[in-house]
């Protein structure tokens, strides 16, 4: 079972385990602290290891409050995730079967192998989020293909940590990163018109500006959406301003 140390109106789990070292880690959305130990250290040790990490506690925790999170899965069973632009709590059922990830009534359920690790657990998250773009993508290029005058020849899903997503016009591919299906709807599609505004001009130019008024008027308010809320670094990297 986990120790709690008070450190004024900052409350510190602390968990002892197989290792050589100390662990401390601050989580978004809402700064919680956890600590992992050495199974050796007492309480009185660790307390003092705290006090001494006191103003780079609150420092993070101060940095986390000021931006807008996306949820990724920590070693917790239960944790706030994104989808499609709705903030769902993550429930992690353990059961002697294949994965399975399935959405309902604003929870995510995750279905997953007793004993399985936390990356095996983000993977197969990652995966179901995977689905989600690469099931949602086809009906927006056949919408948007006549409308633009561009034919898409394949699309690539994948988790990019520093693009929303990108264009190869000389071979009519684009490439888009799964954690769209955490925004919503609308970004995806506007990350699919501009990838696809790319076949018609390369830079973001004032050309390039003009088809994207036309065809997405909203489109900067879209590209504010995706550039203000970040993956924590912690958890996977950020990922960069997209856009021009």
């Amino acid at each position: 079972m986990a120790d709690t140390i008070e450190l004024g109106d900052i409350t510190v789990e602390v968990v002892r385990k197989a290792i050589k070292n100390v662990h401390l880690r601050v989580y978004p959305p809402l700064g919680r602290v956890r600590l992992s130990a050495p199974r050796w250290m007492s309480l009185g040790e660790i307390r003092l290891f705290l006090v001494s990490r006191l103003d780079w506690i609150q420092k993070t925790r101060n940095k986390i409050g000021e931006q807008d999170w996306e949820g990724r899965l920590d070693d917790q069973d239960r944790d706030n995730l994104d989808v499609w632009g709705q903030r769902c709590l993550l429930k992690v059922v353990e059961r002697a079967a294949a994965p399975v990830v399935w959405w309902e009534q604003g929870q995510l359920f995750l279905q997953i192998r007793p004993g399985s690790s936390p990356a095996r657990k983000q993977a197969v998250l990652d995966g179901w989020y995977r689905e989600q773009i690469t099931a949602a993508v086809p009906p927006l290029v056949a919408k948007w293909e006549p409308l633009m005058g561009v034919t898409v020849s394949r699309f690539f899903v994948q988790r990019m940590k520093t693009r929303w997503g990108t264009c190869r016009p000389l071979l009519k591919i684009i490439r888009l990163n799964s954690d769209l299906a955490k925004k919503p709807p609308e970004c995806l599609e506007y990350v699919v018109v501009h990838e696809m505004a790319h076949l018609l001009e390369r830079g973001h130019n004032v050309r390039f500006h003009a088809l994207m008024d036309r065809f997405i008027p909203r489109w900067k308010f879209c590209r504010e959406l995706l550039n203000r809320r970040r993956v924590p670094p912690e958890n996977g990297g950020s990922v960069a301003p997209y856009g021009a």
